[in-house]
């Protein structure tokens, strides 16, 4: 939705727009016949709705059940029919794969900032490696959270030979294509992901290569 108003989202937790619940729905088509086993999302809800839309596309008859692993909503939440249980695909969400937080200029329109900081100013806060925006991440920053998690949580799933999905932003899943890839930071800082199309990656056995 900020997107659309051209608006710095961050961690502001607002929900998809109308054209992007049409790109999830077509990235679902797309998808439809891959067999998940396995889904990770960031906690912010527009990963979570990509992800459930485009699970709902798809030609699976498993649910799509949200972890929660802890609180009481772990406890109530359980399923005590081993049938159902293995019916279901887990998602996990996770807050190491939310978007890079943008600090200070959250909330604030894009154009109306560059003409307050100047355009170099902003450009180097939204495209450097390592330079952050006041009190924010630079994209350094958000790698130091998104591939730690990724090694220990999706990468364990690879292992045991499973189809994952991960649903995340545009600056969480770079820094992750830039580990896959072994991409340097200045590879990385060319590299768009365009919102709602998907990337395919095999994994085979030891590597994980573009499918």
């Amino acid at each position: 939705m900020w997107n659309k108003k051209n608006v710095f989202t961050g961690w502001v937790d607002v929900p998809l727009s109308e054209s992007g619940i049409a790109e999830a729905q077509k990235a679902g088509e797309e998808l439809a016949n891959i067999a998940f086993d396995v889904v990770f999302t960031s906690v912010q809800i527009r990963a979570l709705e990509t992800a459930m839309i485009l699970l709902a596309k798809g030609n699976s008859t498993k649910t799509p059940v949200v972890i929660h692993e802890e609180g009481k909503m772990k406890d109530w939440t359980e399923i005590f029919g081993s049938s159902m249980v293995d019916d279901t695909i887990p998602v996990y969400t996770n807050w190491h794969l939310n978007e890079r937080y943008y600090g200070q200029l959250q909330g604030l329109n894009k154009a109306e900032t560059a003409q307050k900081y100047g355009d170099e100013q902003v450009h180097q806060w939204r495209r450097s490696y390592d330079i952050a925006p006041p009190k924010g991440e630079s994209l350094k920053d958000t790698a130091a959270r998104t591939i730690p998690y990724f090694k220990e949580a999706v990468m364990t799933q690879l292992k045991e030979g499973k189809n994952v999905l991960i649903s995340a932003h545009g600056n969480s899943l770079r820094s992750i294509v830039m580990f896959i890839e072994n991409l340097s930071e200045e590879e990385i800082l060319k590299y768009e992901i365009p919102t709602g199309m998907p990337l395919f990656y095999s994994f085979d056995g030891k590597n994980i290569v573009k499918a």
